[in-house]
């Protein structure tokens, strides 16, 4: 696990400046606290910062094959390489270190940019290949670890995080306003475009290549398989499978020769994890929990108990509301982008946890995703077939009708409205942005935004575009309704997921794997049947069986919760006038994004729980705080560490 950076520069006579590559590198050392290293020769440079895993000895980046014409950087770990590493010495390959990096350098010496067929992890990775004069640079399937890039007519600049490339002399960090309205809706951007003027990312399952002349090729090089079963099996046969493949997906996941633990939230997919590498390991492990003074929010009691079935090694952390809103400028400055769910501070104050402890942390990210777990898709399966009826009895005035008076009418308080606008009965169900979309993930919908932002920028951006991306994905999803949702999220939804996980854990210099997102898993996971995979409202159908007899029955079948954090209730009182001052400051303001009657009007509606817009304010607080942070060099520091940590041993 890594950071890693580069340079590619395009004149004839141009050549790299060592210190520059250096600088682009250190100021993601918390990545890599480790080691460092660098390659330059003329218009390349590939640089690194190394969080020693694997190899610890001779594990050291840049790597290059035995005649020093191909090399490497790369961040990750790829967990079939020992035996990927017997076949290619069997092919006349010749090794000179233990790590998975060097075995990449071999696997593109011998099948090239088809290499990454091979790999079965996570991985980001650049190789320089000097006989044909090219970078090529790859990123894992399902987007675990991230890569952004930068091409210009003078160069290719390419890193682990946003800010790599910002560090280049010359580049200025500049707002990319045609990606606000998907954030207002999503929180996130879908496609290859970030925040930012010029920056891209490599999306999952794609690789790119350029040579020395400034041209750029990108192909996808894997897809999830959208069919499923065509002669389904009975459950048994799925329950049995899954365990096996899930099992084996662990066991790969334990490769290191540094400590390791378990991030055990006490719900299922964490459990599962934790359950299986204590069965594996045959010896307590560690676990690391984080939770709340406010009871209701903290899943503390639910983490301890499954802790205590394993005999694990537990530690937990309390978060306070002067720890969460203290350290969010600090973590979106780690992000570079907006935070998109109050949920990553958590995820940075458990990391940090663990990092006294352990230097690798198994999570349970990705299981929802692959085995329909999310509550919105068996909700939507009911929904749909709710709104069939009623569009064939209703005529469309009078559902129209019905939508209205549940967005208007003073009879109905915040929380009825927010259940009721959920339903068929508040939504178009002849429009799937609105009856999905809308439903599960828009903070401000389309009408929203057209009340929200000026007239000036509501006629530069063109209406829809916050949709463009997802529903690029969800027209290419085919099958059952339960595949394409999965499909869907998995290309959106989970990416976002995947990138907070790392930005989190590595903020904390920690490295995090998700063994429940194994390429092969995922694909076995994504083609089991709805009528097996749900029961109800409830779906991971397959994954609770394969848990019994490995985890208490109130552990398996308890409702899910989600992460949750307190930030509804901690947006109250002075806290919610503070921010509501910044947001109406004329520095806020003049940036010309929002209408202020808008967003005094927002503010109003929450106090009066007329409309609970909590989500919203959360949106346009950290789009605001990235804009001081990020692109006008705000301090983010966040000197206290006042999050109590404790052991809790278990007898």
């Amino acid at each position: 696990m890594c950071g890693i950076a580069g340079i590619l520069e395009f004149g004839k006579d141009a050549h790299v400046d060592s210190g520059v590559l250096r600088r682009m590198c250190d100021v993601i050392a918390y990545r890599g606290p480790d080691d460092d290293g660098f390659f330059t020769q003329g218009r390349i440079g590939l640089g690194m910062r190394r969080l020693s895993i694997v190899d610890l000895a001779t594990g050291h980046q840049p790597i290059s094959n035995e005649d020093g014409s191909i090399w490497i950087v790369f961040n990750g770990e790829i967990y079939n390489h020992r035996t990927l590493r017997e076949d290619l010495i069997s092919r006349g390959h010749s090794y000179r270190t233990q790590s998975d990096t060097e075995t990449i350098v071999h696997l593109y010496e011998e099948y090239g940019n088809d290499c990454v067929q091979h790999l079965r992890g996570m991985f980001a990775f650049a190789i320089w290949d000097a006989n044909r004069k090219s970078l090529f640079v790859a990123r894992d399937r399902l987007g675990i670890k991230p890569l952004y890039y930068r091409l210009t007519a003078d160069n290719f600049l390419f890193g682990s995080e946003i800010k790599v490339l910002l560090t280049y002399p010359g580049v200025r960090p500049g707002f990319n306003r045609a990606t606000l309205p998907e954030y207002l809706a999503f929180g996130y951007l879908s496609g290859d475009e970030t925040f930012y003027n010029g920056v891209h990312k490599l999306m999952p399952g794609h690789w790119l290549e350029v040579n020395e002349q400034g041209n750029l090729r990108v192909e996808q090089y894997w897809d999830l398989p959208l069919a499923v079963d065509d002669k389904p099996h009975d459950e048994r046969y799925y329950v049995e499978s899954y365990r096996e493949l899930l099992e084996g997906a662990v066991g790969s996941h334990l490769m290191s020769d540094v400590p390791l633990g378990v991030f055990l939230s006490g719900g299922l997919d964490s459990s599962a994890v934790a359950a299986l590498t204590t069965k594996i390991r045959r010896e307590p492990i560690e676990t690391f929990s984080v939770g709340y003074h406010e009871q209701t929010y903290s899943e503390l009691p639910y983490a301890r108990t499954v802790a205590q079935h394993l005999k694990s090694v537990h530690h937990e952390v309390l978060m306070s509301r002067e720890d969460f809103f203290g350290t969010l400028p600090k973590l979106i400055w780690h992000e570079d982008e907006p935070i998109a769910w109050p949920s990553s501070v958590s995820l940075f104050f458990v990391a940090r946890l663990a990092r006294d402890h352990v230097t690798v942390v198994l999570t349970g990210e990705g299981s929802d995703e692959t085995l329909g777990g999310y509550s919105r898709y068996a909700f939507t399966l009911k929904n749909m077939a709710f709104d069939r009826v009623f569009r064939s009895l209703v005529p469309r005035s009078i559902r129209s009708g019905i939508r209205n008076s549940i967005s208007t009418s003073t009879w109905i308080n915040a929380a009825a409205r927010r259940k009721l606008s959920h339903t068929f009965l508040g939504l178009d169900g002849e429009s799937w942005t609105s009856f999905y979309f809308d439903n599960f993930f828009s903070a401000f919908n389309q009408k929203d935004q057209n009340e929200l932002l000026t007239d000036e920028l509501n006629h530069e951006i063109a209406t829809g575009f916050a949709y463009r991306d997802v529903l690029q994905y969800w027209e290419a999803s085919s099958g059952e309704l339960l595949q394409r949702l999965l499909y869907t999220d998995i290309k959106t939804y989970l990416v976002e997921l995947l990138m907070k996980q790392d930005n989190m854990s590595m903020a904390a210099s920690i490295e995090s794997r998700v063994p429940f997102l194994d390429h092969v898993l995922v694909e076995w996971a994504t083609r089991v049947p709805a009528s097996i995979q749900m029961r109800g409202t409830a779906g991971k159908q397959i994954l609770k069986k394969a848990m019994e007899g490995l985890l208490p029955h109130s552990i398996i079948y308890r409702p899910k919760l989600g992460f949750p954090t307190p930030w509804s209730g901690w947006l109250a009182g002075a806290q919610l006038d503070s921010i509501e001052r910044m947001l109406l400051e004329h520095r806020s303001m003049n940036r010309g994004f929002f209408k202020r009657a808008a967003v005094e009007k927002l503010f109003a509606e929450h106090r009066a729980r007329y409309r609970d817009h909590y989500d919203r304010i959360w949106r346009l607080l950290n789009l605001e705080l990235w804009h001081r942070v990020c692109l006008e060099g705000e301090s983010h520091e966040f000197a206290g560490r006042s999050a109590e940590a404790k052991s809790v041993p278990m007898a």
